[in-house]
């Protein structure tokens, strides 16, 4: 194991540590589960960005590398979620929300902060993804398809990330922050279906790597569990556009 990669695996454990405390807190203190206010987006993010941190550090271990580009990319990828996690944490602990929030030059430099985390993360996976598209190492083909999937989906989430920060500060310029908190999460179910495909579908693969079926008949399990998965995350996208 690389330097880079045990360094990645350890924040990632520390976020899932943190998401973890903050669920135990809002199970012992009994306090809000919704709105933009609430302790459950501390929560959510500790966990997504530690399992994705951790996810994308191990995926990253198949792709062919040099070790100068993994080192920068896992980094500043490894960076980006631990600034992402604490901002939004910060911000929830003060009672304030953490993104559309312009009522203070305090306010409007974390929301400006976590906008650029969020891109800085995009960067980080478009180039992985496009690396591993790249890549002709030996794979098992199930592996390589369920990788291929699993970043695209990763490439989809950011997309659909962006798309609901967009929509939050174009109301927040128009004038209407609380319509921002209101709605500008309106992709949130599809944006969490993709965002963790690059958990699920891996670890379909290694589940059929571990059986006794043929390499054809686990390629075709990845690939209907390819296909399931992005029927479920197009039925969450028709269900967020309907609401």
């Amino acid at each position: 194991m690389r330097a880079v990669e045990r360094a990645a695996y350890a924040v990632g454990g520390i976020l899932l540590a943190s998401g973890l405390i903050h669920v135990a807190v809002l199970i012992i203190g009994g306090g809000s589960r919704q709105g933009p206010l609430s302790l459950r987006k501390a929560a959510t993010f500790g966990l997504s960005f530690g399992l994705t941190l951790i996810n994308v550090t191990f995926i990253a271990s198949f792709v062919t590398l040099k070790d100068r580009s993994r080192n920068l990319l896992i980094g500043v990828f490894a960076t980006a979620c631990v600034v992402e996690t604490f901002l939004v944490s910060m911000q929830a602990w003060r009672g304030v929300p953490s993104h559309f929030n312009m009522e203070t030059p305090f306010d409007a430099a974390v929301a400006e902060t976590l906008a650029i985390g969020g891109f800085t993360l995009v960067v980080v996976i478009v180039a992985l993804t496009a690396a591993a598209l790249r890549d002709r190492a030996a794979l098992p083909r199930g592996l390589r398809l369920s990788i291929h999937a699993g970043l695209v989906a990763l490439v989809g989430a950011q997309v659909v990330g962006g798309l609901m920060i967009a929509t939050g500060v174009r109301l927040v310029f128009a004038g209407d922050p609380q319509a921002a908190y209101a709605t500008g999460g309106w992709l949130k179910p599809v944006h969490g279906v993709l965002m963790h495909g690059i958990l699920v579908l891996p670890l379909l693969a290694w589940l059929t790597s571990a059986s006794r079926w043929s390499e054809a008949t686990q390629l075709r399990a990845v690939r209907a569990g390819v296909v399931v998965y992005g029927l479920i995350a197009a039925v969450a996208m028709l269900l967020s556009v309907r609401n």
